[in-house]
């Protein structure tokens, strides 16, 4: 058996021959092998490797990505949280002026709210209170029944200026060229509507009102409604004028509660503004027994304030 094996090296210097046993042999494919093998497991490796670091950094890419994403979803949801905050902010500027707004609202119809009161209740506390004005000034004569130009003769006793002699004048007469318009001052019923030639009134309307009230127009020249109808705050009714015992045109107006003649300069003067003013100087009006007999009782749709009674507000009270 052959244990030996001969290398032959040509080069240069000639032919070199060395003899090699057969273990050697084995030794160098053995070593051969491994460094093959070697290099095979590295060139896996440095794959592995390399398809590892291409999977990392497109998980790296996502990430940044992501991170890219969530910092705008966070720079919308600052810009969004601002805006609530804003928003908030003029919320409770627009509640605080509500609220201010409110408490004049409260002054103004004598609502003294309590601490622990919710500003909702505090608003619908306020809105049966203001209904409740409203129904009563639909009701109940006030305002101006013309532009008013002030008042030539008050409410009281006088020396009757076509009699000259002292009597009792039950109403206002009130500055008015001839043909002035004349309106009615609340809702009511046409009781009498023609010439009263007994009373002096000349043409004379007398509208019957709710809850015991009513309204005397006279020395009236042009009457435009007839008597049995219905009408409603604000309607003209007539056109003043200077008939019946008058002494020049204007109109003469009273308001009578339960037949007794009362001062009908308050209530020329009533509106919300001092709505309880009149309470205090009309003494002859069950006033406590009148609110809460009417208490639940609602207009649905009251007539603004007419044009005419706003005038009557403006006056100095002449």
């Amino acid at each position: 058996m052959n244990d030996h094996f001969t290398i032959t090296i040509t080069d240069d210097n000639g032919v070199k021959q060395f003899n090699l046993h057969h273990f050697v042999k084995q030794a160098i494919i053995y070593a051969l092998g491994f460094i093959g093998a070697l290099a095979l497991i590295s060139i896996a490796t440095m794959l592995y490797l390399n398809y590892s670091v291409d999977e990392i950094q497109e998980k790296r890419d996502g990430i940044e990505s992501a991170y890219l994403e969530l910092q705008d979803k966070n720079e919308d949801l600052k810009a969004s949280m601002n805006d609530t905050r804003n928003s908030l902010l003029l919320k409770k500027q627009e509640l605080n002026e509500l609220s201010d707004s409110l408490s004049k609202i409260e002054t103004l119809i004598g609502i003294a709210p309590l601490a622990d009161t919710s500003l909702q209740e505090r608003v619908n506390l306020t809105k049966l209170n203001s209904e409740h004005m409203a129904t009563l000034l639909q009701l109940i004569p006030n305002g101006s029944p013309v532009e008013y130009k002030g008042i030539t003769s008050k409410f009281g006793y006088r020396i009757h200026p076509t009699l000259n002699r002292r009597e009792f004048h039950r109403g206002s007469d009130m500055k008015a060229k001839m043909n002035t318009p004349v309106y009615a001052t609340a809702d009511g019923i046409v009781e009498y509507a023609g010439l009263h030639k007994k009373s002096g009134y000349g043409r004379l309307i007398i509208l019957q009102h709710a809850l015991g009230f009513r309204s005397y127009f006279g020395h009236l020249n042009k009457i435009v409604i007839k008597s049995t109808r219905f009408v409603k705050k604000g309607d003209l009714i007539a056109y003043s004028g200077n008939t019946g015992m008058s002494n020049g045109p204007h109109l003469h107006y009273e308001i009578r509660f339960i037949h007794n003649a009362v001062n009908p300069f308050y209530f020329i003067k009533w509106n919300v503004k001092n709505y309880y003013d009149i309470f205090q100087k009309e003494k002859k009006i069950p006033w406590q027994s009148l609110i809460t007999a009417t208490a639940n009782l609602r207009v649905i749709k009251p007539t603004q304030t007419l044009p005419s009674s706003q005038l009557a507000q403006k006056s100095t009270g002449k």
